[in-house]
């Protein structure tokens, strides 16, 4: 008789306890291993002019926000209002245009315009995956010393803006 109550309640109590852990956690907080570490190297060509090369050193120097976006991104032109203004405050806007064609990403901006001060062309997203892009867009903060210091996945808000950049940059 004991083991018909004691046998379900050892099984349920751990599901009910992971159940309960679960509850309280954001689901779309994804931790990023690169936070606090140095921004990953890379080398690809700009978007723009496909005969210059950018690195990871183009990308540094002072607080700089670095967006990875697509053209086919359904929502990654609803980050360029934030991303303009944060611009017009002094502060380094760069980008990765992930996983896309270049003629197709350069008509975008032509149409959406163009937030930012540099662009990298990721078409095969190799420097996306050593910087750990899940999904376009993300965005990711760098200190002056190039080290990543923040990562947000999914669409900029205006609290990301204020606490986790421009907070920062004000800090700095």
């Amino acid at each position: 008789m004991l083991k018909r109550i004691f046998i379900p309640l050892a099984i349920a109590l751990p599901i009910l306890a992971l159940l309960y852990v679960g509850i309280g956690r954001d689901t779309r907080e994804l931790p990023s291993p690169l936070v606090g570490e140095p921004a990953p190297s890379f080398e690809l060509t700009s978007l723009q002019d496909p005969g210059k090369t950018l690195t990871e050193a183009d990308f540094t120097g002072d607080l700089a926000v670095i967006h990875v976006w697509s053209s086919t991104c359904p929502v990654c032109h609803e980050d360029f209002p934030l991303l303009e203004r944060l611009s017009e405050q002094g502060i380094e806007v760069y980008a990765f245009n992930y996983r896309d064609q270049r003629e197709r990403a350069q008509q975008y901006l032509k149409i959406r315009g163009n937030p930012y001060d540099l662009i990298a062309y990721d078409p095969e997203g190799e420097a996306g995956m050593d910087w750990g892009v899940y999904a376009t867009p993300e965005t990711y903060v760098l200190d002056e010393d190039g080290t990543i210091v923040y990562k947000e996945i999914g669409p900029l808000n205006e609290q990301v803006v204020q606490e986790e950049i421009l907070a920062r940059a004000e800090a700095g």
